[in-house]
């Protein structure tokens, strides 16, 4: 694999490095992470993969065969081979896992040299996906900082079920020891806070809770006119992202078959996604008689989001239940806040009481019940115009006021700096 000369160094300025298997043009927030850190006056390199998800095929322009180095607005992009996702099976999606962290070591000789200040690692699933960020900062001596989102081994079994105590064992050790080997952990809650305070040997002030924020173009509203034409006169309920087991469609289906066998025959299911089960989902759909109330929108580019949630009558998310998941405070919740809509969900932990007490801006009941699901969404559904708008006002405040990007983001960066 040739990736031709690394850049020299500019002495003048500050250097991070980001790793993490996904970056541009997949549509994840480290993106939104590296232009904030490029517009405080940074440079900033990437260490990641060839890009494939979710879709599992490599996007057009892209192969093992390169490019290896590009620049997307002032960021230097090193990519290294991985195995494509393909048709998202477990076997697919084990070999995906595995590829990138053993290729992404070849780089590690050359980008240890290149004198960074800050290595920050953006650890979704697997965890190994660091191991090339924990090299470089232990080969050259440069400070590390992890930013937690799957929490490892846990968050893989909410997806699959892992039965062997040996694999079980296995996975937790070396879960752990990515964990142990960076000098700083950015987590999402209280919850995995102390968790990662147990199993580290990190200071209290190595460990900070810093939530996610949503990239700003959830915060503006576009009104489409052929999206209205397509959906006007229906209660539309959006799901706006990933499509896997984690998110719980069983529960959505339920619900759909409750508020049919009701006779409310108005309500409509907009998806906006894709994901591993994508395809089980649309057939479930079908053999279920619901092909009437769902329509697939699949993966639209993020800048096409505020349009669909603008149209939405309500935002719906759902996971599965889980110890971890319950931990966490997911992205889309995020940007559903931002996107200043009434939200209901099924899930449990610390996103229920953010909804149903401090905000007030819809209504959470546990994960995996439908029929707390089909009451919820029936509330929002004889709620007025003026009631929902009320709704969402609270929704979009809150997150202007505490989780919006310029407030949590900086917060990311003092974290990292000091």
């Amino acid at each position: 694999m040739s990736a031709g000369p690394e850049e020299k160094p500019d002495e003048t300025s500050s250097r991070i490095l980001i790793v993490g298997q996904h970056f541009w043009p997949e549509a994840f927030r480290v993106n939104d992470i590296a232009d904030f850190f490029i517009e405080h006056g940074f440079e900033v390199d990437v260490l990641c993969g060839m890009p494939n998800y979710p879709q599992g095929t490599f996007f057009p322009g892209y192969s093992n065969f390169g490019p290896w180095k590009e620049v997307h607005n002032a960021i230097n992009i090193f990519r290294v081979p991985e195995i494509p996702r393909k048709s998202n099976t477990s076997l697919r999606i084990f070999l995906n896992y595995i590829s990138y962290p053993i290729t992404s070591l070849f780089r590690v000789p050359k980008l240890a040299k290149n004198h960074y200040d800050h290595i920050f690692i953006y650890q979704l699933s697997p965890v190994m996906m660091s191991i090339a960020g924990i090299a470089i900062g232990k080969l050259s001596k440069t400070e590390t900082t992890m930013y937690v989102l799957d929490p490892w081994p846990e968050n893989p079994y909410s997806v699959i079920s892992v039965h062997s105590r040996w694999l079980r064992w296995i996975a937790k050790r070396l879960s752990h020891f990515h964990y142990k080997n960076v000098d700083k952990l950015a987590v999402l809650t209280e919850k995995m806070y102390q968790h990662f305070l147990a199993i580290t040997d990190l200071d209290v002030s190595r460990i900070a809770i810093i939530p996610q924020t949503s990239e700003q173009v959830y915060e503006i509203p576009v009104h489409d006119t052929s999206l209205h034409e397509r959906f006007g006169g229906n209660f539309n309920i959006l799901y706006a992202g990933n499509i896997s087991p984690a998110q719980s469609f069983e529960t959505i289906l339920a619900t759909a078959q409750e508020l049919k066998q009701q006779g409310i025959r108005d309500v409509h299911w907009i998806i906006v996604g894709d994901g591993m089960s994508r395809s089980w989902l649309e057939d479930q759909v079908v053999s279920l008689g619901l092909s009437d109330s769902f329509t697939f929108e699949g993966h639209q580019p993020i800048e096409f989001i505020p349009k669909y949630t603008e149209l939405a009558d309500v935002l719906v998310g759902c996971l599965a239940s889980s110890e971890f998941l319950d931990a966490t405070i997911p992205a889309k919740v995020v940007s559903y806040l931002a996107a200043g809509k009434p939200i209901v969900l099924a899930m449990n932990g610390e996103v229920s009481s953010l909804i149903n007490d401090t905000i007030q801006c819809g209504f959470v009941g546990p994960a995996e019940n439908s029929s707390h699901l089909t009451q919820n969404l029936m509330r929002v559904y004889r709620l007025s115009p003026i009631e929902r708008e009320l709704l969402g006002n609270a929704a979009k405040k809150y997150h202007k006021d505490f989780l919006s990007r310029e407030i949590i983001l900086d917060r990311l960066l003092d974290f990292i700096l000091h």
